[in-house]
């Protein structure tokens, strides 16, 4: 490819938990848009026979890997929140690599325009790989009703998760597109269509 070739727009989905990021990129798949998963990301590059896998191993003992070889992420979770150290050393090691992994497969993406998924886009520095931000947003007590039906788990688990990430109104400042996603599929699927529209042609003005 040329150097002076226009470079592919590349938009990050991101949305606290229980928002419907998920519904979102789903319905652009299906629209034939290439969706980079940083959470997928996050599990391939600790998958068995990883270099990132044997640095944890080695860090952290074998307790944490599991008898298939596989990492055991529950056993991880608590340890790396219990200990802000161990936290920080886990976001070095990691980081770099997803974001690198990241980068690989949006540059083999082949869809008018990519998407990089990634719940944490604006808290780790993802928002760097993408042209716009494009926010699934609701209200808080949607995220907590939602998870909770979801996940089958309780207020003060969500609660502990959204205080992890961004407040809602931090990541409004953030965003150049919002999806609203407070009513219901149909409206949704609606607002998806359109800003697939507004992204293709913005592919088009590149």
């Amino acid at each position: 490819m040329s150097n002076n070739a226009p470079q592919k727009l590349v938009v990050g989905v991101t949305g606290g938990i229980g928002s419907g990021k998920s519904t979102v990129t789903d319905k652009l798949a299906k629209l034939g848009i290439d969706i980079i998963d940083a959470d997928i990301v996050a599990r391939l590059v600790v998958l068995p026979g990883t270099d990132a896998l044997t640095q944890i191993s080695q860090h952290f003992g074998n307790t944490l890997i599991l008898a298939d070889g596989s990492l055991d992420r529950k056993a991880l979770r608590a340890k790396v929140f219990a200990d802000e150290k161990e936290r920080l050393w886990l976001e070095t090691l990691l980081h770099p690599i997803i974001r690198q992994e990241i980068q690989r497969q949006l540059d083999q993406s082949q869809s008018r325009y990519s998407v990089l998924s990634s719940p944490l886009l604006l808290e780790t520095g993802q928002h760097s790989l993408v042209d716009k931000v494009l926010l699934v947003d609701t209200t808080e007590a949607l995220q907590i009703s939602r998870t909770q039906k979801r996940d089958d788990t309780s207020v003060e688990a969500v609660s502990a998760i959204m205080a992890a990430q961004w407040p809602r109104t931090k990541r409004q400042a953030h965003a150049d597109f919002i999806i609203l996603n407070d009513g219901d599929l149909e409206q949704l699927e609606s607002d998806v269509m359109d800003i697939h529209h507004t992204f293709l042609a913005l592919t088009s003005n590149r």
